[in-house]
């Protein structure tokens, strides 16, 4: 076991980001290992149709291209990459890239990680991918891989396994590998951890955060590591953007992996430097005895028509075009019918698109024509017809496709986990030695509430941060304090009920609280606010990203002290 510690830098948070940012990290300063996380619920699906329509597709072409651009810079100064841009087809990426190196003339050794594609056993999906973890990416880079392509494994992963092949941990090495889970979770979305989409961005020079660099950890044999970007790079890290990312679309205080299962509640932050955050103390358990395999297919067929409403009279011309409509779709009716109304508009206003409100209908069905011309007709045909001002922001088409996503549950020995090295040796990757059942951790104790005072009506933003985000039909949002008298504030005030009185649409959905001390925060999630996905766009915000943002700009009677 080395004593070495490990250099692990981020280059991609998902499938469109930076284009530039492989090669500003392999010039920008020191590093042993580079990862680029591609994969999310909704790129599996888009990959799926990919692959419909040609097998030899399934993974992240960009990637490819990066890469022919920095692949020579990569061997030349020693750096190791690891995706899981292989998405549905890692074999066929990897090969893809043994071509590049071939016709580039850069002698490097590929490998790639398979066996979580389990579409086979599930009928009518057009993807299904158990989540694998971090051992198939260490065998890779313990044999000698230069570039290690994955599938679907967990985003961690990227990192557990890099870290594993290092340090030669061993599966039962819990608090370890739960160390390197915690980092790869901070890493794994990129700028997310040096600034970008951060709660508190006004308070930095737009300067700053134009252009934030990519975020690395410095990883210990321990497992604990600091957190830091290169030197002269964009945005920033410190407790609150390393909060903020550790918070990002998890639950409880058991983050559950196929290696290990990380204590959220036993994180430890602390600023070590300008620029760098210290994480240490994280204890880890045992996995549990299953798999989460993510299982994509189509839903049927959904159209919409935004209606945009002007002026004076903003609900009775809503209920009339309601009327119309529900007259012309009479016929045949679609399964699934909903209209929501913004109101966008303001009194006296002094443009016309701040004097409008918007009026969205969508509409599914499995039949995609009563999705069709049928929606296109009725709303078109209103145009003389209809509320004073009619028009729609743009006509209805003939009606898509549209996905869902679900999570189901395997043992891990249904999996066939497999490490292809570069030479064409296969190694089976063996399930943990030890799970355990993943219980809720008894509420921690909570600090003392403040003591009785002036209040003033403000926004919460005022004193805490938030970041949310999506898992399937689920979101969380993650808020936090800043100081501790912030804290014993919130622990309070912001119940599961008072969650869903600020967030009306929560309000008959279960939300549960899970406190984090150790962060000043609570992790609120709320099932089925996001109906069956993100690909199935059932709200405006499909995938939650400003859930959090919203709930900080609802009003509260905070406690003058802390304003």
């Amino acid at each position: 076991m080395t004593a070495e510690p490990l250099r692990v830098g981020n280059f991609s948070g998902f499938y469109g980001d930076r284009f530039d940012a492989l090669r500003e990290m392999l010039s920008g300063g020191d590093l042993d290992v580079l990862t680029g996380d591609y994969l999310a619920e909704l790129t599996m699906l888009i990959l799926a149709r990919d692959r419909l329509k040609d097998p030899s597709a399934g993974y992240a072409r960009t990637f490819l291209r990066q890469l022919e651009d920095t692949l020579g810079l990569a061997h030349e100064k020693g750096v190791r990459i690891v995706t899981n841009a292989g998405g549905l087809n890692p074999a066929g990426l990897a090969g893809a890239v043994r071509q590049l190196a071939g016709r580039l003339d850069i002698p490097v050794r590929v490998a790639h990680v398979e066996g979580d594609d389990l579409t086979a056993r599930h009928p009518g999906s057009l993807a299904a991918h158990a989540y694998l973890g971090g051992f198939g990416i260490a065998e890779c880079l313990r044999a000698g891989a230069d570039v290690v392509v994955t599938g679907r494994v967990t985003d961690a992963a990227l990192v557990t396994g890099p870290a594993v092949a290092h340090f030669g941990w061993k599966p039962s090495d819990h608090d370890r590998l739960a160390g390197a889970v915690v980092a790869g979770h901070v890493l794994e979305c990129g700028t997310q951890a040096t600034g970008g989409n951060y709660a508190f961005f006004a308070e930095r020079e737009p300067r700053e955060l134009r252009r934030p660099g990519f975020p690395l950890a410095e990883i210990h044999p321990d497992g604990s590591c600091v957190v830091t970007k290169h030197p002269g790079t964009g945005g920033f890290v410190d407790v609150g953007t390393v909060t903020a990312q550790l918070l990002y679309e998890t639950g409880g205080a058991r983050y559950a992996g196929p290696d290990v299962t990380a204590r959220l509640d036993t994180v430890t932050l602390t600023q070590d430097g300008p620029g760098r955050v210290r994480i240490e103390g994280v204890r880890g358990e045992a996995p549990p005895p299953t798999l989460k395999v993510g299982r994509n297919r189509l839903g049927g067929f959904r159209n919409e028509v935004v209606f945009v409403l002007t002026g004076l009279d903003i609900e009775a011309k809503a209920v009339l075009v309601r009327e119309q409509m529900g007259d012309a779709l009479a016929a045949s009716p679609p399964a699934e019918v909903r209209w929501d109304l913004a109101r966008t508009d303001k009194p006296d206003a002094d443009t016309e698109e701040t004097a409008s409100a918007l009026l969205r209908l969508v509409v599914r069905d499995p039949d995609q024509r009563k999705v069709g011309r049928v929606l296109s007709g009725a709303a078109i045909e209103l145009a003389l017809a209809g509320y004073p001002g009619f028009h729609v922001v743009a006509p209805p088409g003939k009606g898509s496709p549209y996905g869902v996503f679900e999570d189901v549950y395997v043992p891990h020995g249904d999996v066939g986990h497999v490490a292809v090295l570069h030479d064409g040796r296969r190694i089976t990757v063996d399930p943990p030695p030890d799970t355990a059942d993943l219980d809720a951790v008894p509420p921690p104790a909570l600090p003392e509430p403040l003591p009785p005072g002036p209040t003033a009506r403000a926004p919460l933003g005022r004193v805490v941060g938030a970041r949310s985000g999506d898992k399937g039909g689920n979101a969380n949002v993650g808020v936090w304090a800043r100081t501790d008298d912030a804290w014993r504030w919130i622990a309070h005030e912001l119940t599961a009920e008072r969650f869903r009185e600020l967030i009306p649409e929560a309000r008959e959905l279960p939300v549960t609280r899970h406190a984090l001390p150790n962060l000043r925060a609570l992790n609120f999630v709320v099932e089925g606010i996001l109906g069956e996905g993100v690909a199935a766009q059932a709200r405006f915000d499909p995938q939650a990203k400003a859930l959090g943002e919203w709930l900080r700009s609802r009003h509260a009677d905070i406690p003058e002290v802390l304003l």
